[in-house]
């Protein structure tokens, strides 16, 4: 298990590498939906299934939108990738300072504390997600209704941005 999480760890780390070093947003869009597969796997990995469950298909139905009105905006016949010079310059300050933050950190790191929700079975009736769930929609039900409010107007936001020549507000071409 702890191979498995240190595997999440990493692939959590590169993704967020290729998201803050790449300009296209073709490759960052696919680098965030990794970052969202190797979160959610750490976060299954603790004891949190359907909260991986739901947080993954909610996250990647935004990023669907998202991807879509970000490649339908900046439409460049050939993006930068991972080989070119710039994209790579970044990515190797961005892995020096990850390994340098390592090995100053590494004499507090300890794998051992890696216990999931459920070693604590025997003093629990639920699952270790299902209570949080519960409490979310019983306490937290106002901030449910405030969240997708502003969902939905972000999403009218960026409709009427994205709208073309004819009435949007950014679109200066």
């Amino acid at each position: 298990m702890t191979y498995m999480m240190s595997l999440f760890s990493l692939g959590l780390v590169l993704g967020l590498i290729v998201v803050a070093s790449n300009p296209s947003p073709y490759f960052a869009a696919l680098g965030l939906v990794v970052v969202a597969g190797f979160g959610c796997g750490i976060l299954a990995g603790h004891g949190g299934s359907f909260l991986s469950l739901i947080l993954f298909l909610i996250y990647l139905g935004g990023m669907l939108v998202v991807f879509a009105y970000s490649a339908a905006l900046a439409a460049e016949p050939y993006p930068e990738t991972f080989g070119s010079g710039a994209v790579a310059v970044y990515m190797v300050m961005y892995l020096l300072g990850v390994a340098l933050v390592t090995c100053c950190l590494y004499q507090d790191w300890y794998e051992f504390s890696w216990v999931s929700a459920e070693e604590f079975s025997e003093f629990s009736v639920l699952r270790g997600d299902v209570g949080g769930v519960a409490l979310m929609y019983s306490l937290g039900g106002g901030l449910l209704v405030v969240g997708a409010w502003v969902l939905l107007l972000t999403l009218f936001v960026v409709l009427e941005l994205t709208r073309g020549l004819s009435r949007g507000t950014l679109r200066a071409v």
